[in-house]
């Protein structure tokens, strides 16, 4: 399938490293004018640096800004007032146990992981109706279905996003604007890998047996039995966000390797 998103700009939230930075780069190469975004400008200017290395020609550039707040969101929009693809992307994980979760980290997954992408949506969406074209990407996990006991406070966020996706569709009925949400299982991005070296520093493993360890100690039931690679991800995201993607909306799908064992 050649994906051809010329003309298109799309906003990749949290894509300086990890998944994020993937799919900018995948969005990239199919034609699309990608805007990074990141926290620091530094980091920023690094990867829109190497996505522009790696993609010759590329139209790519960046805008640091704090999305986790609204005051970050309003700072984005200010410099990016329309978009045609959104990637809500942005988010952070910790496994902590249920008991030593305050109340400050609840409410600080829930701004960062959930509200971010309500705030740019809210934003965005009403340009996406009146030009009759767009897409929302939310990037949720199968730990939205599969709660993780280790941290149920992010599985919280990613069940939340779920919800907002779904509803946000509903909204798009007899439109050419799509909102969908991709589940991830475990991916081998520079925040898991360090997560996982951690692991294996602790436990005296090398970082593959580590990973191999965790994929069967804490998803047993995945089909591949091993993490996915942050390509592998973007795959997905690139084509829900093709113009070829354009019966797909309303759906949570699943690149997880298997592990959530339903059928729908």
């Amino acid at each position: 399938m050649n994906i051809d998103l010329a003309g298109k700009t799309a906003l990749v939230r949290g894509s300086t490293a990890g998944i994020g930075h993937a799919i900018a780069k995948g969005l990239a190469a199919s034609g699309a004018t990608v805007v990074v975004n990141g926290r620091a400008q530094g980091k920023v200017d690094s990867a829109v640096a190497a996505i522009s290395k790696a993609l010759p020609g590329a139209k790519v550039r960046g805008v640091a800004a704090d999305v986790s707040t609204a005051a970050g969101c309003g700072a984005l929009l200010e410099a990016l007032p329309s978009v045609d693809i959104l990637i809500n992307n942005a988010g952070i994980f910790e496994p902590k146990g249920f008991f030593d979760i305050p109340d400050e980290d609840w409410s600080r997954f829930y701004e960062v992981n959930v509200m971010s992408g309500v705030r740019l949506s809210r934003a965005y969406m009403p340009g996406m109706l009146k030009r009759n074209w767009g897409r929302i990407v939310f990037i949720s996990s199968e730990s939205g279905l599969n709660i993780p006991k280790e941290m149920i406070h992010y599985g919280m966020t990613k069940t939340a996003q779920l919800a907002v996706a779904r509803g946000l569709a509903e909204l798009t009925r007899g439109t050419a604007v799509t909102v969908n949400s991709v589940l991830p299982g475990p991916t081998m991005s520079e925040g898991v890998e360090t997560f996982v070296k951690d692991l294996a520093k602790q436990n005296g493993q090398s970082v593959e047996e580590a990973a191999a360890r965790f994929v069967k100690q804490h998803r047993p039931t995945s089909l591949v039995e091993r993490f996915a690679s942050v390509e592998e991800i973007a795959n997905m995201v690139v084509y829900v966000s093709s113009k070829e993607a354009s019966v797909t909306n309303g759906a949570a799908l699943r690149a997880e390797g298997g592990i959530i064992q339903t059928i729908a």
